[in-house]
């Protein structure tokens, strides 16, 4: 087993090799990849001292499974190159998500979506994966018909130079130059996640419209989005209206949740238990709590949901894709 990790200097390739470690996942070979301008740096991981490689050293030694975790671009670029040696990449960009012919998995949800053929198997958007893991069990019960999102996304989401951003803010030292953000993030609150469209909404938001779709199977599911970046270290949150198209009892919600793999349900106000970001940080869970009616009109609940953006929302994921290419046989 050959496992290849495509942008290992960044903040999700670093996390990978932690949930690597956690996981246990069995490898003969792992080779750290990263751009030009890392191409012989030295990392040292379990006690070993690895050289990174650049991307076309990386398709000649031809691994197995390759973590893809570098952008859009280079995911474009590379991604078909690696499959085409028979290496199987699993992408955290978005270049890969909406191509019909690439499956965009949630392992807990359509793992099954991955066939022996797939090579490009596209991760989800970080607040795609934790939302739709606990709206999952609500449709196959009751049936989505209309979802109302807001989102409050941790800085970590955009990457190291929001971060470099965020402590410069914090110490009180000018900011380097392209900043992540137009405005300050260090306590403050801004209503823009990646770039805005011809519609006014964001890249971000209309990936949270988009890719429940096409990852509950259902491309008729009404969604409007608003999504928030925060100055929160570790931990996207999102608060979530939930029209269903048959009635529920808010007691059978928490049962069905609570019972959903990868989930853990916190939800006891009169004990002030619901999940924070803060919880979540380092967790490889998705945690939901605040389960409500809605009082407004019938069919509806509200839902808030925390994860780790690092981890179940990027790292996690896309190593539980890993090991169910090792479970099936796909690969060995």
């Amino acid at each position: 087993m050959h496992i290849a990790i495509v942008g290992v200097t960044g903040l999700v390739g670093q996390v990978v090799l932690n949930v690597l470690n956690e996981f246990k996942f069995p490898f003969d070979k792992i080779s750290f990849v990263a751009s030009e301008r890392s191409v012989g740096k030295k990392i040292s991981w379990n006690g070993n001292e690895y050289e990174v490689i650049g991307m076309q050293a990386a398709v000649d030694s031809k691994p197995d499974i390759a973590i893809f975790s570098a952008g859009g671009s280079t995911s474009l670029e590379w991604a078909p190159k690696f499959a085409e040696t028979g290496c199987y990449v699993i992408d955290n960009s978005s270049a890969w998500r909406m191509d019909p012919k690439s499956p965009l998995v949630v392992p807990e949800i359509n793992a099954d979506s991955i066939t022996k053929e797939t090579k490009i198997i596209a991760n989800p958007n970080c607040s795609t994966i934790q939302m739709v893991l606990a709206l999952h069990p609500i449709q196959q019960k009751y049936g989505l018909e209309r979802l109302v999102i807001s989102t409050y996304q941790s800085f970590t989401g955009t990457g190291m130079k929001a971060v470099k951003q965020y402590e410069s803010e914090r110490m009180g030292l000018p900011v380097e130059e392209p900043r992540a953000y137009h405005h300050p993030i260090f306590e403050n609150c801004i209503p823009q996640c990646d770039v805005f469209l011809d519609n006014d909404y964001t890249r971000e938001e209309m990936k949270l419209v988009h890719e429940p779709r096409k990852i509950l199977r259902d491309p008729a599911l009404r969604i409007t989005a608003t999504a928030v970046r925060i100055p929160v270290h570790g931990g996207h949150s999102e608060s979530v209206n939930v029209e269903c198209k048959s009635e529920f009892e808010i007691k059978d919600i928490q049962q069905l949740l609570s019972k959903s793999p990868g989930l853990i349900l916190m939800d006891n106000p009169s004990t002030f238990e619901y999940p924070t970001p803060r919880l979540a940080k380092d967790r490889n869970e998705v945690f939901v709590g605040r389960i409500r009616r809605d009082e407004s009109q019938p069919k509806t609940l509200n839902l808030w949901i925390t994860a780790d953006n690092l981890r179940k929302g990027a790292a996690t994921n896309a190593v539980q894709i890993a090991n169910y290419l090792l479970v099936k046989g796909f690969v060995s």
